[in-house]
């Protein structure tokens, strides 16, 4: 059976991923690289914080990783993140310039019980609240990161339907928007210290290492893949290689970068139907088998009404700031992911 998508921000926790090989994320942006900085990175081990690690060690960047464990490496710090010592996080942050915070809780890594809810929803607001409150506290004595990323997803906006929403959308209902509005505003004072924060709305990462993506592969490659209910469901996705880029972009700092929600997707959002077509197209194997939603449902609980919902996203205040997509659509994305993943 083909497995459900995360609705997660792909490799945000701090389950181990193997890392991608290395690919350029200053291509994309068409600016020059930054002068090296010194950045702080939660969910360092996840799939996208671990390419992103590789990715600012590549251009001369200084990478902390921010652990929850006893260090066990020089470039390793702890942080709480469940706020019960800010100052261990604080301590943690000092020296860096930026801090990118991808720590929380995989949605579909478990079947939704009220407890493991709960986990994901602590799991994003609390160690938003332990990052925020140490920027903030560094930021007293003029010291502080001056720019944070903080995880969000493209969850915030809920089932749109075939509507095309941007970052100026209002938030949708039910568990993950809920989640969502509660995570941004727990990044509060960051914002009000006066660092530069930007939430990383993130879609579905097209990768082989891991995500939703990473379950879908092998099941593709088998000759078993297909769609999930009807398919005509919106899968707004992004390459792995796109968002290290997108990520790389934002932490820029120009007069015109950019603060506040912007929506880490592909330009054309495309349904479960053509993602699934585009696999098969790629792969070159049938894609004939599918998933009825009453299937979904009865394997997945309450996350199959987020599997079968569709989102519709498009990321403008990417493009309107000058990004450029290195691989806009799905078939690139797929092929980017079987050549730089090996």
């Amino acid at each position: 059976m083909t497995p459900p998508p995360d609705a997660s921000p792909e490799g945000s926790s701090d389950t181990p991923a193997d890392a991608p090989r290395e690919t350029s994320a200053e291509g994309s942006s068409g600016a020059a690289p930054d002068p090296p900085r010194r950045v702080a990175v939660t969910g360092a081990s996840g799939l996208i914080g671990s390419a992103l690690v590789r990715s600012l060690r590549a251009d001369g960047h200084e990478v902390v990783r921010l652990v929850r464990r006893a260090p066990s490496a020089p470039d390793e710090a702890r942080w709480d993140a469940r706020a019960r010592d800010p100052e261990i996080t604080a301590s943690a942050l000092e020296g860096c310039e930026a801090v990118v915070h991808l720590a929380g809780a995989g949605v579909g890594d478990r079947r939704w019980t009220e407890s493991y809810k709960r986990e994901i929803r602590e799991s994003r607001v609390l160690g938003t609240t332990a990052v925020a409150r140490a920027v903030a506290e560094l930021a007293k004595s003029g010291s502080g990161p001056r720019v944070f990323l903080c995880g969000s997803a493209i969850g915030f906006y809920g089932d749109t339907g075939e509507r095309r929403v941007d970052e100026s959308a209002p938030p949708g209902t039910g568990f993950l928007p809920e989640v969502c509005v509660a995570w941004e505003a727990a990044a509060e004072p960051a914002v009000a210290a006066g660092a530069r924060t930007v939430f990383l709305r993130t879609g579905l990462v097209v990768s082989r290492r891991g995500g939703a993506w990473g379950r879908l592969f092998p099941i593709f490659r088998a000759g078993a893949g297909g769609r999930l209910g009807d398919g005509r469901q919106y899968w707004s996705h992004i390459s792995l290689a796109d968002h290290v880029a997108a990520m790389r972009f934002l932490l820029r700092e120009t007069p015109d970068a950019l603060s506040g929600p912007v929506n880490l997707t592909a330009p054309e959002p495309v349904t479960n139907r053509e993602a699934t077509a585009a696999m098969g197209r790629v792969l070159g194997r049938p894609t004939v088998f599918a998933v009825p939603g009453p299937a979904l449902r009865l394997a997945l609980g309450e996350f199959a009404t987020d599997v079968l919902g569709s989102q519709r996203v498009v990321p403008r205040r990417l493009l309107e700031a000058g990004f450029r997509f290195a691989h806009p659509g799905i078939e690139d994305a797929v092929r980017a992911a079987l050549e730089s993943d090996d």
